[in-house]
């Protein structure tokens, strides 16, 4: 996974300006990166239907799609940024550690979840990140604007529906939307982790080293807990293959490739349409079709993440 390549300063001035926030939000959105993005979120939708349907423990299946995932982009990682690997700084390094835990934590808690209720409401549980990251941001003293305050209770209003919804289907469903919330919560420590170490590193470098972690602590978790790591029929292995190419290559690398093009506003928005995306795909491929109650709640949950992830332009 190549580093996207830094743009010029002209380029910069010519296709971005300054949002309320500082952030630099595109004006003239590249083609090509939208395309990028639309197959990434293809990508990541596929992620929930697919663990749903891939007959593994969950901690097998998070441990093998970081193993194969780290298979994948060692061999040019160490070809190609050997030397920024041995430089890496204290701080960075132990950043990238901590980024990596708190992935391991989010697998192992939103894994479980889409086994305990459905796919549509886990996803949409577990897509609440920007508003956990926005809390804590908040927490660090960032100023948060009005209608971030406004979007983050908007969602948690679809939440509280959505779990008034799974709790009159069962306790388990419940606990199953309690995973998936705090699964989001620990992916928003690893972003917010991870944006403050490719201040300094390359998007290849820390995922590599991130990816790792993730995965050391995911095979601790599995052998703790007697989790099977192989043993399965070969359809299972080529579930995991696919899981591995489209979710956690395919759709999070191309959204790191486009971010920097697109903005992380455009980027974290368009990810939302993961949720219906998966409950889509759950719906045909699963014939998993939540209730009719809850699709009002997920659709509070989207409006709330859209309203937070919108950029705060100047009139």
């Amino acid at each position: 996974m190549p580093a996207a390549r830094p743009q010029t300063a002209d380029h910069r001035r010519a296709d971005t300006t300054p949002t309320a926030t500082g952030e630099a939000t595109p004006q003239r959105l590249p083609v090509a990166d939208l395309l990028l993005l639309a197959v990434s979120v293809g990508g990541i939708s596929l992620s929930a239907p697919l663990i749903s349907a891939t007959a593994a423990p969950a901690l097998a299946i998070a441990f093998w799609r970081n193993t194969m995932a780290v298979g994948v982009l060692g061999p040019y990682a160490l070809l190609r940024h050997r030397a920024e690997l041995r430089r890496i700084g204290r701080r960075a390094l132990l950043l990238t550690l901590a980024a990596g835990a708190l992935l391991a934590l989010h697998f192992a808690l939103w894994l479980p979840s889409l086994r305990m209720t459905s796919v549509a409401s886990s996803t949409a549980m577990v897509t609440t990140t920007p508003l956990w990251a926005t809390l804590i941001m908040r927490l660090y003293g960032r100023r948060v604007p009005a209608r971030v305050w406004l979007g983050t209770g908007v969602a948690f209003t679809g939440v509280l529906v959505l779990t008034g919804v799974d709790l009159s289907l069962s306790a388990r469903a419940l606990a199953g939307d309690a995973l998936a919330l705090a699964a989001g919560l620990a992916a928003a420590g690893y972003l917010l982790l991870g944006a403050e170490v490719r201040r300094t590193v390359s998007t290849t470098a820390y995922t590599l080293l991130c990816y790792t972690t993730t995965a050391v602590l995911l095979l601790v978790a599995a052998l703790a807990s007697g989790a099977a790591l192989s043993g399965w029929p070969a359809g299972t292995w080529w579930k995991l293959v696919l899981l591995t190419g489209t979710a956690q290559l395919l759709g999070h690398s191309l959204s790191n490739r486009v971010v920097r093009t697109l903005g992380a506003s455009v980027t974290s928005t368009a990810i939302l349409l993961e949720t219906p995306g998966a409950a889509l795909i759950a719906a045909v491929w699963l014939g998993q079709l939540p209730p009719v109650a809850a699709y009002p709640a997920v659709a509070l949950i989207l409006a709330g993440l859209v309203l937070v992830s919108r950029p705060n332009r100047r009139s």
